[in-house]
């Protein structure tokens, strides 16, 4: 099986630019490539990158090229690096996708920070894309959900399956 990452941008791709006055975040490199050179898989994969932006600043065309690179795609597992603010609004646009595995997943804290959690989604997101059947599905907090069946809680910034109450 041959694993497609497609970079959009959110926390996990961040990086600190280092400027006269501050601090500023951009995104870069896909964080992806770092993770998959640190852990050698065994598994065949391709990186790209279709949009490098904040989930907040992803247009209606960014997503609709997202279907597409998805579509058009060879692969029928695919991985998504995403922002966690606006996952749903890319997911169900990717609902429409036949016959994929499609998992969304991101990190809380960007994958350059030592105590990210970018690390342990990549994992479980490859986990999922492995053994799940064709549909969209969230990758996070170390579990996986149907696109449309996690809440995002307010405080903790875990990833619940909706029906929890936490």
């Amino acid at each position: 099986m041959k694993i497609l990452f497609v970079q959009t941008g959110g926390t996990i791709d961040k990086e600190y630019e280092q400027g006269v006055e501050a601090y500023n975040f951009v995104i870069t490199s896909p964080s992806v490539e770092r993770i998959l050179d640190l852990v050698k898989p065994s598994f065949e994969y391709r990186i790209v990158t279709a949009a490098k932006k904040d989930s907040m600043d992803l247009t209606d065309e960014d997503r609709r090229n997202i279907v597409m690179v998805c579509e058009q795609a060879p692969e029928n597992a695919i991985i998504i690096t995403h922002g966690t603010d606006t996952m749903a609004i890319t997911a169900k646009e990717l609902s429409r996708v036949q016959s994929k595995v499609i998992i969304l997943t991101g990190a809380l804290r960007p994958e350059r920070f030592y105590n990210s959690d970018a690390m342990f989604n990549i994992g479980t997101a490859v986990g999922g894309v492995q053994t799940l059947e064709s549909g969209v599905y969230i990758a996070m907090s170390g579990q996986l959900f149907a696109w449309d069946e996690y809440m995002k809680h307010p405080e903790t910034g875990q990833f619940l399956h909706r029906k929890v109450q936490s």
